[in-house]
């Protein structure tokens, strides 16, 4: 009987975050919103938002515009590392930026419980960095060709590949992807361990958890 209650309770549980309809209400004093498009910050600055392809692990796109977003003091930080990076060859390849918390509910509830348990994926009841557009996904491309690099795993790869400390693989791909790090730590950023390409600004305790679709953003 205690076996049927506490599996009743663990239903319950996930239930709630299934259900959830809306943000986690921030409680606090927070900065104003100033999300700003990182192309209008630095037309320099490439991107590939795989969110908005088929190119991704929900294999379906999520984002109707490929675009990405930043408050604008991390985003004023990303541009100074990528210009940090250009003198040694390389530029930044940005993923993906601020993120509204629908498409955090939606990557949860697609991910599986493993994706879940190892912090793959953010739980929509805690909100995202992404949701407060302070978090990145990137990696590096030449300068040269434009070609994106090799890293230890591919991105949005569940794999020990893609851990930040991942000693294992390809010398190169390990100096390119400490290479990263270097550059974006310069600059106040983050790095997730669990994802090398993760990257946290490190004011994002001073934004709220927001799910402003990208063609509501005003510039």
């Amino acid at each position: 009987m205690k076996i049927l209650r506490l599996s009743a309770w663990m239903l319950l549980c996930l239930s709630l975050v299934s259900c959830q309809s809306g943000p986690p209400k921030t409680r606090g004093e927070f900065r104003p919103s100033d999300l700003v498009e990182l192309i209008e910050m630095d037309p320099a600055l490439r991107l590939e938002i795989r969110y908005a392809t088929t190119n991704n692990f929900m294999h379906r796109p999520v984002y109707r515009q490929a675009r990405a977003f930043l408050q604008r003091p991390a985003a004023e930080a990303l541009v100074r590392a990528d210009e940090s990076l250009r003198a040694r060859g390389y530029g930044l390849l940005v993923f993906d930026g601020y993120r509204p918390w629908s498409v955090t509910k939606a990557f949860w509830d697609s991910a599986t419980r493993e994706q879940r348990d190892i912090g793959f994926v953010a739980n929509p009841r805690e909100g995202s960095k992404h949701n407060r557009g302070c978090a990145v996904d990137l990696t590096l491309c030449e300068l040269a060709t434009g070609k994106e690099v090799t890293m230890p795993s591919a991105y949005d790869e569940f794999s020990d590949r893609a851990f930040s400390s991942y000693q294992g693989g390809n010398p190169e791909s390990r100096r390119l992807r400490d290479l990263l790090r270097s550059a974006m730590e310069a600059e106040g950023f983050t790095v997730l361990n669990e994802e090398w390409w993760h990257f946290d600004y490190k004011d994002w305790r001073q934004y709220k958890i927001l799910n402003v679709p990208f063609a509501a953003i005003k510039q």
